[in-house]
């Protein structure tokens, strides 16, 4: 009589661990899903703010190359006018620079 109880309890118990079994793997099913989401709209936050960090470091490097830009062309502009002004001063200080660099150079 005892084996018969204990085969009695065998599928009973086989079915709960079953239960148990199925339940741990939708439990788990659901927690993987409530990760991947959690993970996507973290990832989704964040690219929006590496969008807008890239955005905002693109317009400071145009302004930075425009400026820069504008800088050389006023030095030009300003360098022009001031060998039109004074063409003989202009020519003694590049023979000067040139014969400093020769030198220079040379060695």
């Amino acid at each position: 009589m005892a084996e018969e109880n204990k085969a009695e309890q065998k599928p009973s118990a086989t079915k709960e661990g079953q239960d148990k079994l199925q339940s741990s793997k939708e439990h788990a099913r659901k927690a993987a899903e409530d990760l991947k989401s959690a993970a996507g709209a973290f990832a989704e936050e964040y690219r929006g703010k590496a969008e807008q960090a890239w955005g905002e470091a693109r317009g400071k490097a145009e302004q930075a190359w425009g400026d820069a830009t504008d800088r050389a062309r006023t030095f030009q502009e300003d360098a022009e006018q001031y060998v039109r002004e004074n063409p003989t001063k202009a020519i003694f200080t590049a023979l000067g620079i040139g014969f400093v660099l020769g030198l220079i150079f040379r060695r």
